[in-house]
């Protein structure tokens, strides 16, 4: 076949000529010349990839039928039909934009372009602007693509993400949850979302306790969200992505009957069970589901839920099987729930084409008032750009997905539709309408366990009281111990004209029975705790404590210091000295005791009172361990703000004066005076106080945090004081009483008692006596000694009185033996010359 060159076609045919350079000049070939009546749109559709989301698997063919039912629409684009060039982007946005490219500068001429995959469309549509292009995304929820500064020609069919944050929120505030967590994959869609959700949470007074991202592997993340006790977790990311972390969640534990996970409601209702070896998931199907098990989803509602016919003549279920039947075509097993990626999608993709059909008919009703046509358009036209925006803006129809309609941001504007994975299977619980502010609920929610979950660990504070048995058991002892006591007190009235009462210093024991009933009282007071009183009334038994056992225990204790001191004070005088215990002394010792005391105590509680404080201790597990709650015990204390300060100057004080009296107690053990008969019963006494304060003291402050065994201690501690010190004081002169009700034989009953006239005058007979003795001795000792003197002055031959008169024989031995009457001497003849002295 010949071919025909330009110049022959000229002459032959001008007006092919023409059509030649017209086609040259625009820039379009012959063959294009021939799809005049062709409207071109570009797609691009993420099917393909191993990350984001593939929705393009079903949208693609949800958009193919769309185009098929628009083209049958003869009252549709009239003299037109509608054409889609797409390529596939894999959700990934370097591709998305080498796509976009491809469309763009590969002829036909584009009019309009539907992407989605959200990095993708952030991608495409903030590029698209330069060529004058409105986007229609079919899937992309970010919010970022809300900015109409940065996107100011773009729209969507699908929601954006933030759509689910009111819902989100909603659902808090019915089951009453103020504490959620955030997991997020780290893309532009979720972390705008994140932080949208943020100021909700914020402007609701919901805490976020934690946020958590992670770009492939969440392992770490979920670990993360168990350290930090998360119970409500709100999980951002795209499918791939949620089958790591619903394996990670069965791994961790982090499911069950104490957690509620709200994850993105456009995956597919078998999401959780497809893909696991492919994707290298380690969790089993059973492990997969169980992990699923009672999860909440959100999701813009995208089947519209009326069965009304649609736009395109077909109800939403028409559609369904339609698609059904193309996906089966394409080897999916739709009949046993296996549903490529995008399947909840699909009618957005079905809308999103009927809208840029229904956007191109009203635009070229205004493009012919003006002589002109869609396919006059030009990459530089803004006119014509600006009606197909206008058009699309003002768009508005029922389509399968529900009403379609576009807000100023180009938004799709969407009822929110909430669903639980109960079963294994995905169901409805209800509807959200956020223009409204409508909640529509089925009650058809079920927890794990029966009981919803709690959006934290219950820490329920648990106020540590004492035993009350033992506090019983304590009362019990030292009312019997006050009975004694009061007891005592009138004994010691009634029978103080008794010498054995009135050598003892009967006010004293008074004054040392009234401090053991202020000691022992004192037992009731420190059982008081949060059982019985209100925390209001707990700080001024605090300071009750501190003045009873502060002045009962100076009462007690300085009464008995104040004898031994003065048993102490009389064994330093001198013999000669004639002392007389004056009762005045030991009262004023006692005063100024007690004057300190309340010196101390009145600055401490003016200055410086005891509050209540609460001591912590460390989380507990309940008894039922099936309820999530853990228990925080606390402990109550009298305490001021320098307690040390203040305990360490009264127990200086304290320590001081006990010292001080176990050292004249130890000096005067063996020291008995008729003036105190009961000197050493008092020094024993103090031993014991001593004693068991020293121990005591420390012990309750290493104790302190065990409130039975520190009020045991301590009660015992005083008890025990009291109880022997009335013992050793008391029991003898109860016991002389009794047995001698008369006063004769008093001086009988113990080795300290005072002696009976007679006897001291006797004893002072038997003192000059002895005295008489010991003289007589020493003059009889002296004249011995002389006489030994003259004994050796005779056997050395001199005379005995200086006379020249020789003695006895030399040989004569002398023997000298003392007897009563005088010293005999016994000569060698063994003849007695008795010498009288």
């Amino acid at each position: 076949m010949k071919t025909v060159g330009p110049t022959v076609m000229a002459k032959k045919c001008p007006w092919l000529a023409l059509l030649f350079a017209y086609c040259l000049l625009n820039s379009v070939s012959c063959e294009d010349k021939e799809d005049d009546n062709v409207l071109h749109i570009g797609g691009i559709f993420p099917i393909g990839g191993e990350g984001g989301w593939q929705g393009g698997q079903a949208c693609e063919p949800a958009a193919n039928l769309a185009l098929e039912d628009v083209n049958n629409r003869k009252d549709l684009l009239p003299g037109f039909t509608l054409k889609l060039h797409w390529n596939d982007s894999e959700c990934e946005p370097g591709l998305g934009a080498s796509v976009m490219y491809n469309l763009l500068y590969n002829k036909p001429q584009k009019l309009m372009l539907l992407a989605g995959c959200s990095t993708v469309c952030t991608t495409v549509a903030e590029a698209a602007k330069m060529w004058n292009l409105v986007v229609l995304c079919y899937g992309a929820s970010s919010p970022a693509l809300s900015d109409r500064t940065r996107f100011p020609t773009l729209f969507r069919t699908h929601p954006s993400a933030t759509v689910h944050n009111p819902t989100r929120i909603k659902l808090m505030e019915k089951f009453g949850w103020s504490r959620v967590a955030i997991l997020q994959q780290a893309e532009e869609v979720f972390i705008s979302t994140v932080e949208d959700l943020e100021a909700r949470c914020k402007e609701n007074q919901i805490e976020i306790v934690t946020r958590q991202s992670f770009l492939s592997d969440p392992s770490d993340a979920v670990r993360n969200l168990v350290r930090q006790d998360a119970r409500i977790i709100v999980g951002l990311f795209y499918v791939v992505a949620a089958r790591r972390v619903l394996c990670e969640i069965y791994h961790q534990g982090l499911y069950g009957k104490q957690y509620v996970w709200f994850f993105i409601g456009w995956y597919e209702d078998n999401w959780f069970e497809v893909n696991l070896e492919k994707e290298g998931i380690t969790c089993t199907h059973e492990q997969m589901r169980a992990a699923a098990e009672g999860h909440i989803t959100t999701e813009a509602l995208m089947w519209n839920q009326n069965n009304q016919k649609t736009i395109s003549g077909m109800t939403s279920e028409d559609f369904r099987e339609r698609l059904n039947d193309v996906l089966r075509k394409s080897n999916y097993d739709i009949d046993n729930m296996r549903y490529p990626e995008g399947y909840q999608e699909a009618p957005l993709a079905y809308d999103a084409v009927w809208s840029v059909a229904l956007a191109f008919n009203k635009t070229m009703a205004r493009l012919q008032n003006r002589g002109r046509t869609l396919k006059s358009f030009t990459y530089t036209d803004k006119e014509i750009a600006d009606d197909i925006y206008s058009a699309i803006n003002s768009t508005q129809f029922l389509g399968v997905s529900g009403v379609v309609a576009f807000s100023s941001q180009g938004d799709r504007i969407a009822l929110t539709q909430i669903e639980q994975v109960i079963n294994g299977t995905y169901v409805k619980l209800g509807y959200y309408d956020i223009q409204a502010d409508n909640l529509t609920w089925f009650n058809k929610e079920k927890w794990s366990g029966g009981k919803m979950p709690q959006d934290r660990t219950i820490v329920r504070r648990v106020l540590r009281t004492l035993s009350v048995p033992l506090f019983i058991c304590m009362w019990i002892i030292s009312s019997i111990g006050i009975i004694g006591a009061v007891g005592l007190i009138a004994f010691n009235i009634c029978y103080r004209h008794r010498r054995v009462i009135m050598s003892s210093h009967p006010v004293c024991n008074t004054i040392m029975l009234v401090g053991v009933i202020i000691c022992l009282s004192s037992v009731f007071l420190m059982g008081l705790d949060g059982q019985f009183i209100s925390r209001e009334e707990y700080p001024a038994i605090c300071q009750a404590r501190a003045w009873l056992l502060s002045i009962g225990f100076t009462l007690g204790y300085g009464a008995m210091f104040s004898k031994v001191w003065r048993v102490h004070r009389l064994t330093t005088k001198a013999k000669s000295d004639t002392v007389r215990v004056q009762p005045w002394k030991l009262y004023t010792m006692v005063t100024g005791l007690l004057s300190v005391d309340f010196f101390i105590l009145i600055f401490w509680q003016i200055y410086d009172p005891l509050q209540r404080t609460i001591e912590v201790f460390p989380l507990e597990d309940p008894v039922n361990i099936d309820d999530d709650i853990k228990i925080r015990p606390e402990l109550e204390h009298c305490e001021s703000d320098n307690h040390n300060i203040w305990l360490g100057l009264m127990y200086g004080y304290k320590g001081l004066v006990l010292v001080f009296g176990l050292f004249l107690a130890y000096e005067t053990r063996s020291i008995k005076v008729k003036q105190i008969n009961d000197s050493r019963y008092v020094g024993m006494s103090i031993y014991n106080v001593v004693v068991l304060c020293l121990i005591t003291a420390p012990v309750t402050l290493v104790i302190a945090s065990q409130q039975d065994a520190s009020f045991t201690f301590v009660s015992l501690a005083l008890i025990f004081c009291c109880f022997l010190s009335m013992a050793l004081i008391f029991v003898p002169k109860v016991i002389e009483v009794i047995r001698h009700p008369r006063d004769k034989a008093e001086s009988k009953y113990n080795p300290d008692v005072g002696i009976s006239k007679e006897d001291e005058d006797r004893y002072q007979k038997l003192l000059a006596e002895n005295e008489e003795l010991q003289k007589l001795i020493s003059v009889k000792e002296e004249k011995i000694r002389l006489l030994k003197q003259r004994l050796a002055e005779k056997d050395m031959g001199k005379p005995l009185d200086g006379k020249g008169d020789l003695g006895p024989n030399p040989l004569t031995v002398v023997i000298m033996q003392l007897s009563s009457g005088g010293v005999n001497l016994l000569t060698i003849d063994g003849h007695y010359e008795d010498a009288q002295l």
